[in-house]
């Protein structure tokens, strides 16, 4: 019998690059914002964007709230619009604004001393600390000389007592230097003296904001939330992050290589913030800091600023609240520059206040804040305009990422072009 070869023909699909993949964008845009969707579309298509949401109001009403691209690294889950992401330090804002509700119940005055509510706080120098002085990263508190684990930032008592021993780094109110992780721990401990219920900072943002504003935002991921709404955030590597030239970081990234630096001791306790890639476990997710581990959409930041730049009338804020918070930092001393972030960037009550290399307002009146990797969010309370933009693929800008500068800016080139027609 004749047997009769046959050739196998191997098919090849041809793959699509990932790069090259189209995202799916949703949510709207008012009439004159449409440059916004233009501008979010361009993200992708020119600066590397994998998965994020810009949300906009104006004079009360929301004009851009848009969301799109995939929230994995493999472009293969869409980003929604309940999806949630860790923002970092824009966290900071979201701590200094429940701190902020304290006040205008009239509990505390920004220029009380840190003991007077905390007396174990009164040692090493510390004595004459104040809140604002605290707030605005003047206490030399920004480099706990203990090493922060998980164990210790879960017990209370035991992180009371390491922040209450911290020996200042500079005679208080001379200098400023960013207070990356322990800003919101020392707000964390003051808000427990301080509120008449005794609730930490994660309970009081959650009971007095989130919930009256009904945002999607958490300090600290809840157990319950389904892992199907977060995105997996992305981190940059190290090698581009010391590589990449940036002139808002200056020298800062070969900071990482020495150890014994400021920025290093700043910025990398607790240890396990050297591996980006731990805030896509459970057990960091869970922490409990304002300063970094919160977790929301552009929609949720911006509904809170938005609160607060129309008066603060759904939270009940005293006006004297809105004053100190729109006033003018009060620069330190021997003020030239952040000691940390070696750059001009200037703080007050918490919160990041417009200056050279983070103006993202109009006038000094604007405040917010902005996270490691791109995210932000702020308020205009001049012209009625809250703005937030979150993502999870991580640039390496200290402030003012590409991507959320090109949307801050369209967002102002629309409402300018709006009022120059009304």
């Amino acid at each position: 019998m004749e047997q009769v070869a046959t050739k196998r023909r191997r098919i090849f699909k041809k793959r699509i690059p990932k790069e090259t993949q189209q995202p799916e964008i949703n949510g709207f845009v008012a009439p004159g914002f449409e440059p916004v969707l233009e501008m979010f579309k361009e993200n992708f298509e020119k600066r590397g964007e994998l998965g994020a949401a810009v949300c906009a109001y104006w004079r009360g009403e929301k004009v851009v709230d848009l969301w799109g691209g995939w929230r994995d690294a493999k472009r293969q889950l869409p980003w929604n619009e309940d999806t949630l992401i860790i923002v970092f330090s824009t966290t900071k804002g979201m701590s200094a604004l429940s701190f902020a509700l304290l006040h205008s119940q009239k509990l505390f005055h920004y220029d009380d001393k840190v003991a007077k509510y905390w007396p174990e706080f009164a040692k090493n120098g510390k004595e004459n600390i104040t809140i604002r002085q605290l707030l605005a990263h003047q206490a030399g508190l920004c480099a706990p000389t203990r090493p922060l684990r998980v164990k210790t930032l879960l017990n209370n008592d035991k992180l009371a007592g390491i922040l209450a021993e911290q020996t200042p780094m500079w005679h208080p109110g001379d200098h400023q230097g960013y207070h990356a992780w322990t800003i919101a721990l020392y707000i964390d401990q003051l808000m427990q003296r301080i509120d008449p219920k005794k609730r930490r900072l994660q309970q009081f943002f959650d009971e007095e904001i989130a919930k009256k504003l009904g945002i999607d935002f958490f300090i600290g991921l809840p157990k319950d939330i389904d892992g199907e709404q977060l995105a997996e955030l992305v981190p940059f590597s190290k090698l581009h992050f010391l590589l990449k030239r940036d002139p808002t970081r200056n020298s800062s990234a070969m900071k990482l290589l020495k150890p014994w630096s400021l920025w290093f001791k700043a910025l990398l306790n607790p240890r396990f913030t050297i591996n980006l890639r731990n805030f896509n476990k459970r057990k960091f997710q869970a922490l409990p800091i304002g300063s970094a581990c919160g977790f929301g959409n552009a929609r949720a930041i911006a509904t809170l600023y938005n609160e607060f730049a129309l008066g603060g009338i759904k939270l009940d804020i005293h006006e004297d609240t809105l004053a100190e918070l729109e006033s003018a930092p009060i620069l330190p001393l021997k003020w030239e520059k952040d000691l940390v972030l070696e750059l001009p960037i200037h703080f007050s009550l918490g919160m990041g206040k417009p200056s050279t290399h983070l103006n993202f307002g109009t006038n000094h009146r604007s405040y917010g804040n902005c996270g490691a990797g791109g995210s932000g969010g702020f308020a205009d309370p001049e012209k009625k305009v809250a703005y937030a933009y979150v993502m999870n693929k991580m640039g390496t800008a200290i402030a003012n990422d590409p991507r959320e500068v090109a949307l801050r800016n369209i967002v102002w080139n629309c409402i300018n072009n709006l009022e120059n027609n009304e």
